[in-house]
């Protein structure tokens, strides 16, 4: 009889859990930017609206529990890691302070690691 420790169980549904809080958080910030990079109402309101589709679509497609595409663990810290640049890049452009965007893309790289390897 083999049984998983809860301790293990815990800790990789908690890695799971932040990591699709990053994940949201960063599909807001980009989608917040795209809204207000470009004057409202016509070209902001397409772009926001285009960078939310752009975004879920990645996400669906690479990053979801059951994603669409199914690839290597590279192909997925690839994509995840280009979804995090974007933010990255929104929260910059929104002026925050460097350190918090830097902050908030090695926190975010670094619980993706730690997720992706505890659930292979």
């Amino acid at each position: 009889m083999t049984t998983t420790p809860a301790p293990v169980q815990r800790s990789t549904s908690f890695l799971q859990l932040a990591r699709g809080i990053f994940h949201l958080s960063a599909v807001v910030a980009v989608t917040v930017w795209g809204f207000l990079a470009w004057p409202l109402p016509f070209p902001g309101v397409l772009t926001g609206v285009g960078f939310l589709l752009f975004s879920a679509l990645l996400w669906a497609l690479f990053l979801s529990p059951r994603p669409v595409l199914r690839t290597d663990r590279f192909g997925q810290a690839l994509v995840e890691l280009l979804l995090i640049a974007a933010a990255v890049a929104a929260l910059l452009d929104f002026g925050l302070f460097w350190v918090w965007a830097a902050l908030y893309g090695a926190a975010a790289a670094v619980v993706g690691y730690l997720a992706s390897n505890r659930g292979a």
